[in-house]
């Protein structure tokens, strides 16, 4: 059973900062919040932006459950400027190449892998497709268990995996994400072909579901460091550069 929560970002890049943003925060970031905060990077990718916002990026980072969240939070905000002094550089960096974001705690379905069951069971994907759903008010924890029961099998027929699935807290209980993990290029466009081509009713292109009042769906890349490319969590060996960590 997945009891973890997570933490979804959407971040505004500035210009052509995307890759170095990217490693930045999986390699300079990552190894020190897997040890200060057990916190693991679940996925790391940059929005294809013909299909949604750009520049942008998705961070998802697992954490343990809402008591290690509220962990993190308390260390980050014991402080006078609400930031943590181990991280300065780190964030002044980082604002360089990042303007501001957008976050989401996400609590998932029970029967979702963790990142370290995806990576060991071999998930992994040339495009990730991110979905976001709105549903009536109070049914987004029944909605995770439909899409899995549903949608997943009839989309496996095109290879595509459920990699993610969750519903965000702190609102009406009404908004649910998906992270769809695609072997291939040909497998996402032969899905997006299908749906477009669909009737009504079909579960690969959430119609006929009764609940669901809207559907958003981009896709996205992974990072060189995501774990469903690297296979683990980044280390501080996957540094390109000559970073160095300052604590207080």
């Amino acid at each position: 059973m997945n009891d973890k929560v997570y933490i979804h970002e959407f971040i505004d890049i500035i210009g052509q900062n995307r890759a170095r943003y990217m490693q930045h925060m999986a390699a300079n970031w990552s190894p020190m919040a897997q040890e200060d905060r057990h916190q693991l990077l679940y996925g790391l990718w940059g929005i294809v932006g013909s299909t949604g916002p750009w520049p942008k990026t998705v961070n998802i980072w697992e954490e343990d459950g809402f008591a290690g969240i509220a962990r993190s939070f308390k260390g980050e905000t014991s402080h006078p400027d609400l930031q943590d002094p181990k991280l300065a550089r780190w964030w002044a960096k980082a604002a360089e190449f990042r303007s501001g974001g957008l976050d989401r705690l996400l609590v998932p379905a029970p029967w979702m892998p963790t990142i370290e069951e995806a990576v060991a069971a071999g998930i992994r994907g040339q495009v990730f497709a991110h979905e976001m759903i709105t549903v009536t008010p109070g049914t987004s924890a029944s909605h995770l268990d439909v899409i899995g029961e549903k949608v997943a099998p009839a989309r496996a027929e095109f290879g595509w995996v459920l990699a993610g699935a969750w519903r965000t807290a702190m609102r009406s209980d009404d908004e649910c994400i998906f992270v769809w993990a695609i072997p291939t290029w040909e497998q996402w466009a032969e899905m997006e072909q299908s749906s477009a081509s669909l009737q009504p009713g079909s579960h690969s292109n959430y119609s006929g579901l009764p609940g669901v009042t809207s559907l958003s769906r981009f896709i996205m890349v992974d990072a060189a460091l995501c774990p469903f490319r690297l296979g683990r969590q980044p280390s501080r060996a996957d540094r390109v550069d000559d970073w160095e960590e300052h604590s207080e």
